[in-house]
């Protein structure tokens, strides 16, 4: 039989067990949770083949439900972000998939193409120290307009180099854009645009569907149907 003092470090150690498991599974709740969180800023993230660039936000801007029509030129949304002290250039085109599938919704453009200058031209571009990739601004997906090209506007070829640890944005009703020029197919909500990254670091080229983003607001609905609004719905006998 055990003593009394026995009996009572037993309960001590019972009751610690158990705080322990307790104290052990909120944590993994809590780790479960977090891990099934999707970052809230639309668009396709990639880095390249030796993590030298950072693709983010990658995106066709929405322009309505659609879409774009076969031969148009769709604006992009992208976010390019050099992780090394030596000045990268990056030569955006586009070609169709090496294995095409119909079913995925995959087209292809002419051409990429820059139009109005690349960002941060003229010594504007903006040094960041150790990028934070996913804080690229402003987020894609926003319910902005598409921006067509201005008119007589020549589109250069879209060959950007990014400073050394500095990024290179392009965002809806930028001053400068790059586009995808003459969709070889309607690209509509739910398709992608099939873009070619080549890096001139040595990095292996890259494709990367672009797809197209979605607005903030849902669209409007259809008009209620007045007869059932007045008399309700036809009840069923």
């Amino acid at each position: 039989m055990r003593s009394l003092g026995t009996r009572r470090v037993a309960r001590i150690l019972g009751a610690v067990t158990v705080a322990a498991v307790a104290l052990t599974g909120c944590s993994a709740g809590q780790v479960a949770e977090t891990s099934l969180k999707q970052p809230g800023v639309f668009g396709v993230n990639q880095d390249n083949s030796n993590a030298s660039v950072l693709i983010r936000g990658l995106a066709v801007t929405y322009n309505g439900p659609d879409g774009f029509k076969a031969g148009a030129n769709a604006p992009l949304e992208l976010n390019l972000y050099n992780q090394t002290p030596q000045p990268v250039t990056v030569t955006v085109s586009s070609a169709p998939q090496m294995t095409p599938d119909p079913s995925a919704g995959v087209v292809y453009a002419r051409s990429v193409g820059l139009i109005g200058g690349a960002p941060g031209a003229g010594g504007s571009a903006q040094p960041v120290v150790n990028p934070t990739p996913v804080a690229a601004s402003p987020a894609p997906g926003t319910s902005a307009p598409a921006v067509p090209a201005p008119a007589g506007a020549a589109a250069q070829p879209a060959r950007l180099t990014i400073p050394p640890l500095s990024f290179l944005s392009f965002q809806p009703g930028g001053t400068s854009q790059l586009q995808a020029i003459g969709l070889a197919a309607p690209l509509k909500p739910g398709n992608s645009v099939n873009l070619v990254f080549e890096f001139s670091n040595g990095a292996q080229p890259l494709a990367v569907p672009a797809p197209m983003s979605v607005p903030f607001s849902p669209a409007s609905r259809a008009p209620a149907n007045p007869a059932e609004d007045v008399e309700g719905p036809a009840e069923h006998e």
